[in-house]
């Protein structure tokens, strides 16, 4: 399966009090690079989250975003040190009097005298809070690897299309030169016409020369692998699991394949078919930059 390294996908769900969210998305990248924002209480999270994406994400550039909120009951209280708050009342009031000026200690003014109030953070269960997190992230997970699947599939439907018109141009390079080597043999045999005249012309000698010039300018091997290559190409994109790396090779090898076959026939003709091919393969080349 061919599965696009854009990607986005969304989990949400209330789970023992806790409202948690889970977003998930990526662009492309040659490994898999991980970022994340989750609230500073989940940090310890971030390892487990990262490696569950790990389990089903390759490659891509992939960015977690994690919001949660406790709806049953508050994650911390405050506590009121009485005791303290009267003492500086009391030490307000004393030195108002003694000053002969206004006391206007609020409790507000007092609230913020150090350890009046204290914040105190609730316990909570590490791994229960885990199972949570887990649980909604399987679900953004899920659609996240859905849409990667569906922009995969139409990857996919182009390449193969591409795919076609390489092998389309294939058998034009092949039947082009196998006409090439028979045009040389004639424009051989006219040239010696021309040159000689009436006397005997060596057969023989002509014949030694088409297959000299057939042997340099013979492309069947790099016609044979282009083949094999397009098979290959399409018995990967049939396959389960990642597949860009491979395809990536692959692609190299149709594009030096191609090269070869310019480098030897010089015909107007079979050198446009290598232009329009290794246009193609220059289009394959920029989508399987997409595919995981």
């Amino acid at each position: 399966m061919a599965l696009s390294m854009t990607g986005y996908g969304r989990g949400e769900a209330v789970v023992n009090g806790r409202d948690i969210t889970i977003e998930i998305k990526s662009v492309n990248s040659r490994y898999f690079e991980y970022s994340s924002r989750i609230p500073r209480s989940c940090a310890f999270l971030d390892d487990k989250l990262k490696k569950l994406l790990s389990e089903s994400i390759s490659r891509g550039k992939v960015e977690l975003n994690m919001q949660l909120q406790t709806v049953a009951a508050p994650d911390v209280t405050v506590e009121v040190n009485l005791p303290l708050a009267k003492s500086y009342s009391d030490a307000m009031a004393l030195l108002a009097g003694e000053l002969g000026i206004e006391n206007d200690a609020s409790a507000s003014v007092i609230a913020r005298y150090p350890d009046v109030l204290t914040v105190r953070h609730a316990n909570v269960d590490e791994e229960q809070l885990w199972q949570d997190v887990q649980a909604v992230c399987r679900i953004a997970l899920e659609n996240f690897v859905a849409m990667r699947a569906v922009e995969g599939d139409k990857l996919k439907a182009d390449v193969l299309g591409r795919l076609d018109t390489i092998e389309a141009n294939v058998a034009k390079v092949e039947q082009g030169s196998a006409e090439r080597v028979q045009a040389y043999t004639q424009k051989l045999y006219a040239r010696l016409q021309t040159i000689l005249q009436d006397q005997n012309i060596d057969e023989g000698r002509i014949l030694t020369e088409a297959a000299i010039f057939g042997d340099k300018t013979a492309v069947d091997e790099e016609t044979v692998r282009l083949r094999s290559h397009i098979a290959q190409y399409r018995e990967i994109l049939a396959s389960d699991g990642p597949v860009g790396r491979k395809l990536d090779f692959l692609t190299q090898e149709l594009n030096r394949e191609t090269n070869t076959i310019g480098s030897k026939c010089q015909d107007i003709a079979i050198t446009r078919v290598v232009v329009d091919t290794k246009a193609e393969i220059e289009k394959i080349r920029e989508q399987i930059q997409n595919i995981e």
